[in-house]
């Protein structure tokens, strides 16, 4: 996993609450299980007209948002369907954190299991964000993990993490890394197996 400690770029308003996970990447795109591929998809059906075309209005469609890095957003973000290619096709798009003052649980934690960044911050800060990235296109702000703050032109607010999450986001530690950490002691651990207990590295018994 990539690991996250400060991320600066463009803000982009997505002024909308209760985005569901159907909206972030639309069920016929969840026909493969690879991580990457999926930029193109996020927010299909907000961001294309029937014939494929940009819908002029909507904001990944706008100069300069089109390459921002961190998203604001309303309350209840990726409610919903639990599917982790929601958090895919964020992070292939080039997002990095999303800050909003409420997650689903189950796209929280699939965020925090592929580097990308919730910060949950109160409503009123929320809309703060909002109102700037609105009214100055292209404005940008600073994620820093380490010191647990987002900033954006005059406006600085404080976060919290949990001390564990914010450690493998620091380190990049998936739960794959978190096991392999435990090598040397799976290790001994299977070589003090009794013989007669089943050997799964060998295969299905003929």
């Amino acid at each position: 996993m990539r690991p996250f400690r400060t991320e600066r770029g463009v803000l982009v308003p997505l002024d909308r609450s209760d985005v569901d996970t159907d909206q972030i990447v639309s069920k016929q795109f969840l026909k493969s299980i690879d991580r990457t591929g999926y930029g193109s998809a996020l927010f299909y059906d907000w961001r294309y007209e029937s014939d494929g075309g940009e819908r002029p209005d909507f904001v990944l469609n706008l100069q300069p948002y089109r390459q921002g890095s961190i998203l604001v957003a309303g309350r209840n973000f990726a409610c919903g369907s639990s599917r982790e290619h929601a958090v895919w096709a964020l992070t292939d798009h080039g997002f990095r954190a999303v800050v909003a003052p409420s997650f689903a649980d189950i796209f929280r934690s699939n965020a925090l299991k592929s580097g990308l960044l919730p910060v949950v911050l109160p409503e009123h800060d929320v809309r703060a964000l909002m109102d700037l990235a609105l009214e100055q296109p292209g404005v940008e702000a600073i994620v820093d993990l380490e010191g647990e703050s987002v900033s954006a032109g005059d406006l600085h607010y404080r976060f919290t993490l949990d001390p564990f999450e914010r450690r493998c986001l620091l380190e990049g530690l998936d739960d794959i890394d978190l096991t392999l950490q435990h090598a040397a002691a799976i290790t001994a651990y299977e070589e003090r197996r009794p013989s007669w207990m089943p050997d799964l590295s060998r295969g299905p018994v003929a």
